[in-house]
């Protein structure tokens, strides 16, 4: 499988939010579309509303964890939004990875084919 790269243009955010298959739980919201690309690209949300920088990065650095160890479970050539909900600020790694995993059993989008 393609390393996945970032998501970085607000357009293809706006994109995804629009016409995206989402799934939600407390810790995040998921949305998902297929790319035609052959590869990945996820993009990650933390509001200003959910802290200060710190706070915000810590966020980021546990969704792009969980989802780099579980990347083959994700379908290829999709592009995937993760945005933080409130609880997600002070919930531990393997709560946010749980979260990560039950968003994707729900988003047939993201799902891979096994």
């Amino acid at each position: 499988m393609e390393h996945t790269v970032s998501l970085k243009q607000n357009h293809e955010f706006r994109r995804l939010y629009h016409r995206g298959a989402s799934s939600a739980n407390r810790h995040l919201v998921l949305y998902c579309r297929k790319n035609r690309l052959g590869y990945n690209r996820l993009g990650l949300t933390v509001s200003a509303k959910l802290g200060n920088a710190v706070v915000r990065n810590r966020i980021k650095r546990l969704f792009r964890e969980a989802y780099r160890l579980h990347e083959d479970e994700f379908a290829s050539g999709v592009d995937l939004v993760l945005v933080a909900r409130a609880r997600a600020v002070g919930a531990a790694y393997h709560e946010i990875e749980k979260s990560l995993l039950r968003a994707l059993s729900e988003n047939k989008a993201a799902a891979a084919d096994k």
